[in-house]
């Protein structure tokens, strides 16, 4: 089939790329153009493992390609996808659904003949309906149908999601749409991986509500942190004992400095902006906001009571400041909160992160980049493990500490241990919610 993706971010271009490795035709369309020049070139502008040799294999077989016109991928294809930013509105809490609607108006100008427009973008309820309404007033003649198709890709292992995903959800309310949309994910229903088709409504709010719990686990996991270290417990027995509950599960259970990201901070302040206007307050999700900003704050005390009680005059290494590891994404990640408290309290901070400095250089200023963990540590008095890169997972804590004016260690990602810690050297050691 043929397919435009309007929009080369994180998700669109991942989806496009993926889409052409499934044998499809796509161009993938963007208004900027440094960001088609560079995928021209064969230069991805995101970090994702593994995405830039699956885009140049599927150029090189002439089934992907970059655009800035986007009259032109849209008129010949069998579907285009919208991929726009929904970023929070400032003011409101609400998704800025500006960019969505502006695709849509172009996509609707450039239509010919049967087309399904689906809406990758995460958007609140109604979104979809009002997309249609859109594309019939500029485009009165133009024969297509409307269909919501969110993403649920976890930025790090994006390209395994979209190839083995839990499920694949699309809302459609037409035949031909359905159809269509099954011909697009043909090789995922041959392999037996679930495609669940239903309402428009149903599909979006699904997106919000899958990403609303799993927030929640996140942080209901953090409060238990907090009581672990009041009571003497150690969390990850906890989450342990807990996660085996096949009612439960394993996964975001991990304790640590908050959430993060591009999908978790955004999805959920939408969610509840939905809630309020529909008159029925999601006060779960409510809530999980506020502890999350909670967890962040009750971090950055953590390591000011490591230091003795002040940031004053001290220099602290941290290791990672991408809010996971796997990605050079920095939206919203737990540093932008702790780094500049440090600083803020007249600390010196030196970090290092694999895939951070390109993004983190403008959000982190004041702060010194080294490449090398023990390079940042030599003479600080404190480390910081932020982000759990593989990087940081096998230090030699021996030589880390020995290179330390003191060897001070908040491990709040929970990756060491205490009994590691000191018997490497280190005389403070903290974590997240172990005793």
């Amino acid at each position: 089939m043929k397919i435009a993706m309007v929009g080369t971010g994180y998700v669109g271009l991942v989806s496009g790329v993926c889409l052409s490795d499934f044998g499809h035709e796509v161009v993938c369309v963007d208004s900027n153009p440094e960001k088609i020049a560079k995928l021209e070139n064969g230069e991805v502008p995101i970090y994702e493992p593994g995405l830039e040799e699956l885009m140049a294999r599927n150029v090189a077989a002439g089934r992907l390609g970059f655009s800035r016109d986007l009259a032109g991928a849209v008129g010949g294809a069998d579907a285009v996808f919208i991929a726009v930013g929904t970023p929070t509105r400032r003011g409101d809490g609400h998704a800025d659904l500006s960019f969505v609607f502006a695709a849509a108006e172009e996509i609707g100008r450039a239509l010919r003949g049967y087309t399904v427009v689906v809406t990758k973008s995460t958007v609140p309820v109604g979104t979809n309906r009002r997309v249609r309404e859109i594309i019939e007033k500029v485009g009165p003649q133009a024969d297509f149908d409307v269909a919501s198709n969110p993403e649920f890709l976890r930025e790090g292992a994006a390209i395994d999601d979209f190839m083995r995903p839990d499920r694949v959800v699309v809302g459609a309310e037409t035949e031909r749409a359905r159809k269509v949309m099954g011909e697009i994910y043909r090789p995922l229903f041959l392999r037996d991986f679930p495609i669940l088709t239903m309402d428009l409504e149903s599909a979006e709010l699904t997106k919000y509500a899958a990403n609303a719990f799993l927030a929640t686990k996140i942080t209901f996991i953090n409060e238990i942190a907090a009581l672990c270290e009041r009571v003497g417990a150690d969390v990850k027995q906890v989450a342990r004992g807990m996660g085996l509950d096949g009612r439960i599960g394993n996964k975001f259970l991990h304790a640590g400095p908050g959430f993060g990201g591009s999908c978790f901070p955004k999805d959920t302040s939408a969610l509840a902006r939905i809630g309020q206007e529909h008159a029925v307050p999601m006060q779960i999700t409510e809530t999980v906001i506020k502890v999350n900003n909670e967890v962040k704050q009750r971090m950055v005390e953590k390591v000011r009571d490591l230091l003795g009680g002040s940031f004053n005059g001290r220099t602290v290494a941290v290791l990672g400041v991408t809010f996971k590891p796997n990605t050079d994404d920095m939206r919203d990640a737990p540093s932008l909160t702790i780094v500049p408290a440090m600083i803020g309290g007249g600390a010196a901070v030196r970090v290092v992160d694999p895939k951070g400095r390109a993004e983190g250089e403008e959000l982190l200023p004041g702060v010194i980049w080294h490449e090398d963990p023990y390079e940042a540590c030599a003479g600080a008095d404190a480390v910081v493990v932020l982000t759990e890169w593989n990087e940081f997972r096998a230090l030699d804590l021996g030589r880390l500490a020995g290179v330390m004016a003191h060897a001070r260690m908040a491990d709040l990602r929970n990756v060491y241990s205490r009994q590691e810690a000191e018997r490497a050297g280190f005389s403070d050691y903290v974590a997240v919610g172990r005793g």
